[in-house]
């Protein structure tokens, strides 16, 4: 039964570290092979495919990967800064992950030709974590209230449409600041600092 442990935690370890090689040399070179991944993870050729047994599953598993950390982040930072604070620097990760990660869609949309990609509901995870961060922050009074998922989402979506070859940090931090500024006009919080 250890040996049987050990043996799942070692499988679970490689799988996590061929994700983490995956993102970075996705993102870089959407058409990298996959034995480069598989070196680079300090894997063979047989547990990378045992793991991913299709450049496609490989490349919705990292997507789903990406997807989750930004979720937890979310938890992770309501569990350690106030809600407004946890909301803006959320919103800046999930900025630049969307800007970083350009190779990475290219892959996605390659891979989504074959694959089956769950579209929409892939991204589940991040809708729920903006969902816990909006609602944590209505509560605090920090944000207008009634702001929906859809509100909040469509607010920052030009995100998705900054030149990733321009100088884009400069511009992001000023929209998102733009977008903090609206979720945050007339909340409990401003009103109250106006008297």
């Amino acid at each position: 039964m250890p040996d049987e442990l050990v043996m799942r935690s070692d499988a679970k370890k490689n799988r996590e570290r061929i994700l983490e090689v995956a993102v970075v040399e996705l993102t870089s070179d959407p058409a990298v092979p996959l034995s480069t991944i598989a070196k680079k993870a300090g894997v063979g050729q047989g547990t990378f495919y045992r793991h991913f047994p299709t450049r496609e599953k490989l490349v919705f598993e990292v997507y789903q990967f990406e997807m989750q950390q930004i979720a937890l982040l979310a938890q992770e930072l309501l569990a350690t800064r106030p809600p407004k604070e946890a909301l803006r620097e959320w919103m800046d990760s999930l900025a630049e992950y969307a800007m970083t990660k350009a190779g990475l869609a290219t892959a996605i949309q390659q891979a989504a030709s074959v694959y089956d990609f769950p579209g929409k509901s892939g991204y589940a995870p991040v809708q729920d974590a903006a969902e816990l961060l909006l609602r944590a922050n209505e509560n605090a009074g920090t944000i207008r209230t009634g702001i929906t998922n859809d509100d909040f989402f469509l607010a920052i979506a030009g995100i998705w449409q900054m030149d990733t070859q321009s100088e884009w940090r400069s511009r992001l931090s000023r929209l998102m600041n733009l977008v903090m500024d609206g979720l945050c006009f007339g909340s409990p919080e401003s009103l109250k600092n106006k008297v």
